[in-house]
């Protein structure tokens, strides 16, 4: 009778199930990581209180620590002297003997910095009186692919590119690529920085009336809105010179001259063709949801059908062009017009096919016809106010290779006349204005902070104008979102029909290669989405201190991947990621198919020091976690016994120790298939432990499985599998293998004898196929008795 649980087998589940419990207590009574550590500067470490926008509040202390370390010009060229953090947040002045040049101030306390380590990023930022950023200084992080592994030299370089640039007088758009191109393996955390110093310098800016007019004097005693009960029509020729529409033509001589101020060869090399004073694009804009300019282009049918489908304080743009296609192509493709953008101050937006309508030609008295007229309602979530002045953004591009193009961008103002709109000045308008206008008396506008509480709520309305940088990174990564996400979809359907895709050896083994490849070669090279020990030591860290999902969605690769992971340990194990979605197995497995087609030997290790080695990813990994609990970042640097950002993330590109530990694995993994994860994965064990929860057990196995049959153990490249038949579930990496087997009829042998069985019972009789009559005929052939023969005694013994 097979025994289905090993007594040594069930020792160790129920070793897993203690260090399950064990690390969950931990996790509850363990104070933060890092609560006694302090800043490099001196300073002590403070707890942030965040208001309802993430914004940090009231922080000046670490200011003032890190300014103790640093020379005035270091920061803010120039400055001889800075003075102590003041206001709310928190600046110091920067001086040049007694005058004042401007303000320093550290990003923390005025956004959330918080990157992929759910720690604080700091930079210290010096910000003139008009608006630019005069120096910038990382002084404290704790993300781990800079601690090891990337320069913090090259972090630098990243954010002395912003210095010069004036946010305030050009504010940036939402989702624009940064400045300086992105250090790759760094992403997460440099957009994490530029966004953190974007939106600092215009929160700082409003409330210190940095470069623009004071707090009191920008007050408006009067609210305009549109004016919703004005009605009759006008002529192209009036909307035109009143300026409801708005226009912008480009010839062939300004692109051309645009393209060369990018400097970029390749584009000045490919210029327009024809004639410089030809027209490239002739543009028209125009707010419609106006209701005198609406029924004057759309007619008074369709106006009323654009005006009962709009939802209350929605808007609507008409955009219409001859030349150049304004559309483009891209919406058919992914759904989005790139080629033009909405920008009013520092929010923007794009439209997309859902907000798209297409129209034949304009209704007002004169116009002319047009090639492309499209209707464009503003999506809901926009921050956008229809009677402030916006610009419509015209991406031109240009082929300059077959894999290379280059892009400029032009600008159509529009500023909607105020006959449409109309006054309207609420009483609480009214008092706020007041207020404003007694606390600039008070203090000075362009001196000294305003109120805490108008500060609080601005910023806050700063923030929340502004798309959150996440969802900023996960539009950027459409494509890539759909593409991880169909080949995972993929992948769960070879797990539910198995058993009926792993009968076709050969189609099987193809495709796990092919799916390998695309594991190794996509998402840990491209993406470079390696999941790691660091991310389940960040997440447990996180439980325990302020979490908050917006860190973890910073990389949306990385967290589908984890998403998908953490599901698969409910419906099969570890397996599901281990051996099929990590990168650094991928290549693991795909050198070791290599070094078998050259015939290097392969080495079986005996199960009873299989089982015992196999032990060592988990006391590293309780190591580690254990570290993690007193400082995270030491753990971070512990992790590194993870070959996973040498190989993976900077592609061996790193000092010669890091790469040699990483060969040192693969060319152990040459002899033993996946060497690192059977034995050393500290990942592996991470997931190993909470995958004892699963429900389902999709294996299949026969009665014979290891009594006496030992196919499987034998051929399972992990050795998952134990000589009495079963399959541990803490090592199997569900290559299916296993599954190949159990429905081969030439090799398992349970299935030859059972099909030679039913060969035998279903075995024609001798006289099969013969007709009756003839073996009716048939008479017995008798042998005559030979006469000299002994009689034979007959035996009583059946």
């Amino acid at each position: 009778m097979r025994r289905f649980a090993l007594p040594r087998q069930s020792r160790f589940a129920s070793l897993l199930w203690i260090a399950s419990l064990l690390l969950l207590w931990a996790c509850l009574i363990a104070p933060p990581a890092g609560a006694a550590s302090t800043p490099q500067a001196g300073g002590a470490q403070q707890a942030y209180k965040f208001g309802q926008s993430g914004t940090p509040l009231g922080a000046g202390p670490r200011l003032g620590a890190f300014l103790k370390n640093m020379r005035p010009a270091d920061i803010f060229p120039g400055a001889d002297r800075i003075g102590p953090p003041e206001g709310k947040p928190a600046v110091a002045r920067a001086y040049a003997g007694d005058k004042m040049l401007g303000y320093v101030y550290l990003t923390t306390d005025i956004v959330n910095t918080r990157g992929y380590s759910s720690k604080p990023i700091d930079v210290l930022v010096g910000l003139s009186q008009d608006g630019e950023i005069v120096g910038a200084r990382l002084v404290e992080h704790h993300e781990p692919i800079v601690l090891i592994g990337i320069p913090e030299s090259k972090v630098q370089a990243f954010i002395d590119g912003y210095v010069g640039k004036n946010y305030v007088k050009e504010p940036p758009r939402p989702g624009a690529p940064p400045p300086v191109d992105i250090i790759s393996g760094a992403t997460v955390t440099l957009m994490v920085i530029g966004d953190s110093l974007t939106r600092s310098v215009l929160a700082v800016a409003r409330h210190y009336g940095i470069g623009r007019e004071g707090p009191a004097q920008v007050a408006a005693a009067e609210h305009r809105v549109l004016d919703m009960a004005q009605t009759g029509t006008q002529s192209w020729d009036a909307l035109l010179q009143s300026g409801a529409v708005g226009h912008l033509r480009l010839t062939v001589a300004d692109v051309n001259k645009a393209f060369e101020e990018t400097g970029r060869q390749g584009a000045i090399e490919h210029p327009e063709p024809g004639d410089p004073e030809d027209t490239f694009i002739d543009l028209y804009a125009a707010l419609v949801s106006a209701p005198a300019i609406g029924r004057s282009l759309l007619g008074e049918a369709e106006y009323g059908y654009l005006r009962d489908r709009l939802a209350p304080g929605q808007q609507a743009i008409l955009i219409a062009g001859n030349g150049y296609s304004f559309k483009g192509s891209g919406y058919v493709r992914g759904g989005v017009f790139d080629r033009i953008e909405i920008i009013q101050e520092e929010n923007s937006f794009r439209f997309t096919d859902l907000d798209h309508q297409r129209l034949a030609d304009l209704m007002a008295a004169g116009a002319p016809g047009f090639r492309e007229v499209a209707l464009f309602t503003v999506p809901t979530d926009a921050a956008f106010d229809p009677v402030e002045p916006w610009r419509l953004q015209l991406t031109v591009q240009r082929v300059v290779s077959v894999k290379e193009k280059a892009f400029t961008a032009f600008v159509l103002n529009y500023d909607l006349p105020k006959v449409y709109t109309q006054v309207e000045a609420p009483a609480a308008q009214a008092a706020a204005a007041d207020g404003g206008a007694a606390a600039s008396a008070a203090g000075g506008a362009a001196a000294g902070p305003a109120a805490p509480d108008a500060q609080q709520d601005e910023g806050a309305g700063a923030e929340e104008a502004a798309p959150a940088l996440w969802k900023q990174i996960w539009l950027a990564k459409t494509v890539q979102i759909a593409i991880v996400s169909i080949a995972l979809l993929t992948l769960i359907a070879v797990f539910f029909f198995q058993n009926q895709i792993v009968k076709h050896e050969v189609f099987y083994k193809r495709f796990r290669t092919v799916f390998l490849i695309f594991t190794l070669f996509w998402i840990g090279w491209y993406a470079q989405a390696q999941l790691s020990v660091v991310n389940v030591l960040t997440f447990t860290t996180s439980l325990r201190t302020d979490f908050s999902w917006e860190y973890f969605l910073m990389d949306p690769i990385v967290f589908i991947l984890w998403i998908a992971t953490a599901m698969s340990l409910i419906f099969w194990n570890r397996g599901a990621f281990c051996g099929w979605l990590c990168p650094f197995g991928a290549l693991q497995e795909l050198t070791n198919q290599v070094a078998k087609k050259l015939h290097v030997p392969q080495i079986k290790v005996p199960h009873g020091l299989n089982t015992r080695l196999a032990g060592l990813k988990y006391l590293i990994f309780l190591i580690l976690f254990g570290i993690s609990l007193y400082e995270l970042g030491t753990a971070e640097k512990f992790a590194e016994v993870e070959p996973f950002k040498t190989a993976i993330i900077l592609k061996f590109v790193r000092d010669w120790p890091f790469v040699i530990f990483a060969a040192v694995l693969l060319l152990a993994g040459l002899f033993i298939e996946r060497f690192y994860c059977r034995y050393l994965c500290p990942l592996g064990a991470a997931l190993a432990i909470p995958a004892r929860l699963r429900i389902f057990d999709w294996l299949r196995r026969y009665k014979t499985c290891g009594n006496p049959c030992q196919l499987c153990a034998v051929d399972c490249p992990v050795q998952a599998i134990n000589p009495e038949g079963d399959i541990n579930p803490n090592e199997c990496i569900q290559c299916l293998n296993c599954q190949q087997l159990y429905h081969n009829e030439k090799r398992c042998p349970h299935l030859i004898q059972k099909n030679a069985k039913l060969k035998r019972h279903k075995a024609p009789p001798p006289d099969a196929g013969i007709p009756g009559e003839v073996v009716a005929s048939r008479k017995p052939t008798v042998r005559p008795r030979d006469p000299s023969a002994e009689p034979q005694p007959i035996s009583s013994n059946p």
